[in-house]
């Protein structure tokens, strides 16, 4: 990693990318949603918010893991102490910022569904992906299915998520269909 550090700093420079691209992902969706049901965007938009900033935290432990090395190559920091450091700094905790990212998916996915801002289609394998991953990432903490296999788990999101990015990049989202009548036009207070 000592002699790779350009590249490093590159790695680091797209993991911000990737924060920020979860916050503005989060504030926008929460844009979309907000008139289906307005605490229920919000809790969306927070868990999406989380992911972004844990999402930030690797950038900082990659920063970290770069010092260590350069620090370990010049001889600051012992081999002992650089192999403990190391070893906790390259943990993998990711499936906590995919936890947050499941659960702001499945209660914004569940909100394109109800508005019906999206076909109806992908909204419901935007549920269901999400769902997946809801109940699959916890389960190789416990044991229960393999790690190697864990990926599996993210093919119904890939497909979900590069299909709505195209959508909303094609059609954008249908406001048309309120899911609520406008009470306004049935009591006559216009």
């Amino acid at each position: 990693m000592s002699s790779h550090t350009a590249s490093m700093r590159i790695v680091i420079f797209l993991a911000l990318v990737k924060a920020f691209s979860a916050l503005v992902l989060a504030v926008t969706l929460y844009a979309v949603t907000r008139d289906e049901d307005r605490d229920l965007a919000l809790l969306a938009m927070v868990c999406r918010l989380t992911e972004g900033v844990l999402g930030a935290f690797s950038a900082s432990k990659l920063l970290a893991l770069v010092w260590l090395a350069l620090s370990s190559v010049a001889g600051t920091v012992g081999a002992d102490a650089a192999s403990i450091l190391g070893g906790y700094l390259l943990r993998d905790d990711s499936g906590v910022s995919a936890l947050f990212f499941a659960v702001g998916s499945i209660l914004f996915a569940y909100l394109l569904l109800r508005g019906r801002l999206i076909p109806v289609a992908l909204a419901w394998l935007g549920v269901a992906a999400s769902i997946l991953l809801v109940v699959g990432l916890p389960a190789p903490l416990a044991d229960f299915i393999n790690s190697s296999v864990n990926w599996l788990m993210w093919l119904p999101m890939l497909a979900f998520e590069i299909s709505l990015g195209f959508w909303l990049l094609v059609k954008g989202v249908d406001t048309s269909h309120p899911s609520k009548p406008d009470l306004r036009y049935i009591t006559g207070d216009v």
